[in-house]
């Protein structure tokens, strides 16, 4: 019986992973609908979204994993925003988060409906916004999705922002 090797280098699978993004590109339109896949190493994400409170009313713990380095680099907030791209919540984060990763931070009063559809989504600074972002309603829970890399990229000069980086 004759041995056969298979040899695959990297040109190999980076053209199965550019066949992959077309085909998800044709048959997945909808940037929200989109497979996880992985982020530029200086992007942050959500992994998880817990939302406690009334209609109306919500506080969210978000958990975020990012590439701290300190002030040159951190996630300098999170938010909340429609499936339209409007801001409906921005929680500042003052400082880097180098030595506790992954890290959650609460804040709110968040005006939603439990079955309203939201996005939570963190931003670094200097790289700006993440891909990789929960979405849900806190009726049925928030599950990881891939945006679209210019959806509501306006909203990043919208007040609230960060004044400084504290460390």
């Amino acid at each position: 019986m004759e041995k056969i090797e298979l040899n695959f280098g990297w040109s190999s699978l980076t053209t199965v992973g550019v066949i992959v993004l077309g085909l998800l590109t044709i048959f997945c339109p909808n940037p929200l609908q989109a497979a996880e896949l992985p982020d530029n190493e200086n992007t942050a994400q959500v992994l998880e979204v817990e939302a406690k409170g009334k209609p109306g009313a919500y506080n969210f713990a978000v958990t975020i994993s990012s590439p701290d380095t300190g002030c040159d680099l951190y996630a300098n907030w999170w938010e909340v925003i429609n499936e339209e791209g409007e801001l409906l919540y921005r929680r500042i984060l003052a400082h880097s988060h180098v030595d506790e990763q992954p890290f959650t931070r609460s804040g709110g009063s968040i005006p939603l409906e439990a079955n309203q559809v939201a996005i939570v989504r963190v931003h670094m600074h200097p790289t700006g916004y993440s891909t990789q972002v929960q979405k849900g309603t806190v009726k049925n829970g928030f599950k990881a999705v891939t945006l679209e890399s210019e959806f509501a990229l306006e909203l990043a000069q919208q007040e609230p922002l960060p004044t400084g980086c504290a460390f």
